[in-house]
């Protein structure tokens, strides 16, 4: 059985890069990190990195493990604390509803400095209502929400964190390698790989592709994104992330080009109801939001 011991060794170990400083940072013996991951990889019959990879690349299996320990941990770590701290009512949580699927590990640093600056807060991360997130704000479903596509509403304010920028990304052997930037024209019928997210509801897409009559070719759809630079690295098509998601490029032959000759800048909000009885959790959480953002 996959224990949560073994989900934070991965989290160490992908924050890291090596398994020398994932020790330290788990407190225990290079010796007994080896032996955990061993005991694993033999539960699950497979190995979870590639030795002697600089930096560390996880193989396929060990990128779907990361993303379960991306998607559980800070859900754990909310709840613990709730329990220890005796909790009752919901006057402490703060429901956060994400229209972005490669925010999830970039988010991890903020919940953790958010547990420590709100002690008493339970973050509860959701993507139940991704296509739906900011009527479920408005139903009560949903106490916050990021995301770049305000849309006008009576009782809906939207806060300004950073702006983000979309690059595209390709194999190094797709002939759009040697470009500094490339036009919409350009990609024309070119495979398009995405999370699995409406063609329609892709920035590049509705931003960059739509207004000037473009269609690209069919959409292959990814839920992680080392899978998805792994497909592009095959040059099975192209993608288009955000830039923070490209520290998840290391070892894979890729190049990064400007969407257009300025590139296609993101906004990102912080989306809550005017008349929340939580304003002074939802403050605390986007100032630790917009830090990370600065940080890129």
């Amino acid at each position: 059985m996959i224990e949560l011991r073994h989900l934070r060794t991965l989290m160490a170990l992908k924050e890291s890069g090596s398994l020398a400083a994932a020790a330290k940072k788990r407190f225990v013996t290079q010796s007994a990190l080896s032996h955990q991951i061993k005991e694993l990889e033999t539960r699950i019959n497979s190995s979870i990195f590639v030795r002697k990879s600089k930096p560390l690349t996880f193989t396929h299996e060990g990128a779907r493990l990361l993303h379960l320990a991306e998607k559980i941990l800070p859900q754990v770590l909310a709840t613990e604390y709730s329990l220890k701290q005796g909790l009752n009512g919901d006057e402490h949580n703060l429901a956060l509803g994400i229209e972005c699927h490669s925010c999830f590990r970039w988010l991890m640093p903020v919940i953790e400095r958010f547990k420590e600056q709100v002690y008493d807060a339970q973050i509860d991360l959701s993507t139940r209502h991704l296509f739906d997130s900011i009527h479920a704000l408005e139903t009560g479903a949903l106490d916050l929400v990021l995301t770049s596509d305000p849309v006008p509403g009576h009782n809906i304010a939207y806060q300004h964190l950073f702006d983000f920028e979309m690059k595209l990304v390709v194999s190094v052997d797709n002939p759009l390698a040697k470009e500094g930037h490339v036009t919409p024209a350009q990609l024309a019928g070119i495979n398009l790989i995405s999370y699995p997210v409406p063609l329609a509801r892709l920035d590049i897409y509705k931003h960059f592709l739509a207004p000037a009559g473009i269609s690209p070719g069919p959409q292959k759809q990814c839920d992680l994104t080392s899978t998805l630079l792994q497909r592009v690295a095959c040059n099975e098509g192209i993608a288009a992330l955000p830039s923070w998601s490209l520290k998840e490029a290391y070892g894979l032959e890729l190049a990064t080009l400007n969407l257009g000759v300025d590139g296609l800048k993101r906004p990102l909000f912080g989306a809550y109801r005017q008349d929340t009885n939580k304003a002074h959790l939802i403050k605390a959480w986007l100032e630790q939001v917009t830090l990370q953002g600065q940080k890129g």
